[in-house]
């Protein structure tokens, strides 16, 4: 596993998607944070075994008439970074009080 330097925004990004929010954009909108942020947090705690991801279909995207959306979950040792992220940041929260909309099956 990679080591990862835990800051406050990498929380956000993992509390984010502990909450539902699981594809970029909606990191992008819970979090309050840009892409330039978001996109390189999710590849380095990807890369670490923090997250895992899956691809959506083809189908699935062209029936929502958008680009395919890749999905992101934490792992075990992401729930537990997440843990230490809240333990270090007392006052970590979201800034965007927004509810994740229903993601459709993933096939």
């Amino acid at each position: 596993m990679a080591t990862l330097n835990l800051t406050y925004l990498t929380g956000l990004v993992l509390q984010a998607i502990e909450q539902g929010h699981r594809y970029g954009f909606g990191i992008m909108d819970a979090s309050g944070l840009p892409a330039g942020t978001v996109y390189p947090a999710l590849r380095r705690l990807e890369a670490g075994g923090y997250l895992r991801s899956e691809w959506e279909t083809e189908d699935m995207a062209a029936e929502g008439k958008r680009p395919q959306r890749r999905y992101y979950e934490l792992t075990a040792d992401g729930v537990v970074l997440l843990q230490s992220a809240r333990e270090r940041f007392r006052g970590l929260t979201l800034e965007a009080q927004t509810t994740p909309s229903p993601d459709p099956e993933m096939a």
